[in-house]
């Protein structure tokens, strides 16, 4: 049971966004979100001083969370000498066909007329949304985001195959999967690309995993002195290969339909890989701003971070996780270490529970709040 947008998509939450277009509103967007219930307002900390390919991707990125189909409507809230201008991310993202209102704090006199101002429409789009209702929808209609954070050797083990079990149910009954985080393929890139659609899929793989790799080293480092961290290492993992092996088993055992860059939509069905950073806050946000309206993420070492937009289901595959994190946790996979559970016992599991979580079941972190937001970058500041 979902709500279906003009635009075809279905969301499965009904959520007003309060979208600041850059750091400086950020917080006159979180009062005017904190004076309005039924709204979120996402953190940026980004939206000037950028140029070229590196503002581009964070102003696509905008558009593309306001345009999730989680979200009802939007207001953009701008302070008016950006590189992000607030009346063009509003117009971008009006194209699909949701209500969408824009505040600039430099015309509407400073940030308490700004706040007044902001406070009267998100009330009135919150009353819209109101009216909105859950109709039948298909999982086919779904585009389920994959993560992990926090990894030990239990989340390749348990919790990523049975992640990729459940994907591979979502991918059978016509959804879409999207697997992230490039740094953590680098070792296992093989085992996807003879997976591929085609021949070029295969090598647009490898091409994001070498230029990621790239970067790091144009920067004069390797990407092996923070992946793994030092959490992670603690944890049981001790080579960035190690980690990659256990992180692609997310992907199940489908084909990759595709290779999209950081915060695109997919335009095929299926699995798809998007180009995103390790760190789980920027991958995440990525995903979301893709189209994706619920995150399944995994975790060994434990984490309470969830997304404004998009509800995050908790996996972890380590037993003692679960007990100490409970409140954080919503699955505990590491049943599969300690009884007569089976990895595709626990992929139907979490199945279910992505189709709760869609039908309306509030996750751990939906429920404690937190809404975590953060933009990957490809340049540097001016």
């Amino acid at each position: 049971m979902g709500y279906k947008r003009a635009d075809g998509s279905v969301g499965i939450r009904n959520k007003v966004l309060i979208l600041p277009s850059v750091v400086c509103a950020a917080e006159t967007a979180r009062m005017i979100a904190m004076q309005v219930q039924g709204t979120v307002a996402l953190q940026n900390h980004l939206g000037c001083g950028q140029i070229g390919r590196d503002a581009r991707m964070t102003i696509d990125t905008l558009v593309g969370l306001g345009k999730n189909p989680n979200v009802f409507g939007v207001l953009v809230v701008g302070l008016g000498c950006e590189t992000a201008r607030p009346k063009e991310v509003a117009k971008a993202i009006a194209e699909c066909g949701k209500p969408v209102e824009c505040v600039v704090i430099q015309e509407a006199g400073g940030s308490l007329n700004a706040v007044s101002e902001g406070v009267r429409i998100a009330m009135d789009l919150v009353a819209r949304a109101s009216l909105e209702q859950r109709v039948p929808c298909d999982v086919s209609d779904l585009v389920v985001a994959v993560e992990c954070g926090g990894s030990d050797p239990t989340s390749g083990v348990a919790a990523n195959p049975s992640v990729g079990s459940a994907c591979d149910r979502v991918v059978s009954a016509g959804g879409t999967v999207v697997l992230s985080e490039t740094t953590e393929l680098i070792g296992a890139e093989h085992i996807l690309a003879v997976r591929s659609a085609s021949p070029e899929v295969g090598a647009q793989l490898c091409s994001i995993c070498r230029q990621m790799e790239q970067r790091a080293l144009d920067m004069g480092t390797s990407l092996r002195g923070g992946n793994p961290s030092p959490g992670n290492i603690a944890g049981g993992l001790t080579t960035l290969e190690e980690k990659s092996l256990g992180c692609v088993h997310k992907a199940g055992t489908s084909v990759l339909r595709e290779v999209l860059p950081y915060g695109a939509a997919p335009t095929k069905k299926g699995l798809v890989m998007m180009d995103t950073p390790g760190f789980d806050v920027d991958s995440v946000t990525g995903m979301v701003a893709g189209g994706a309206q619920i995150c399944v993420f995994t975790t060994g070492l434990g984490t309470p971070v969830g997304n404004p937009i998009a509800p995050v289901i908790k996996v972890t595959g380590n037993p003692s996780t679960f007990a100490k994190m409970r409140d954080n946790m919503d699955i505990n996979a590491g049943v599969i270490l300690e009884e007569d559970v089976t990895i595709d016992d626990m992929g139907g599991t979490i199945f279910e529970e992505i189709i709760a979580v869609a039908n309306g079941k509030q996750t751990r972190a939906e429920i404690l709040g937190y809404c975590e937001s953060s933009f990957w970058r490809c340049g540097t500041c001016v």
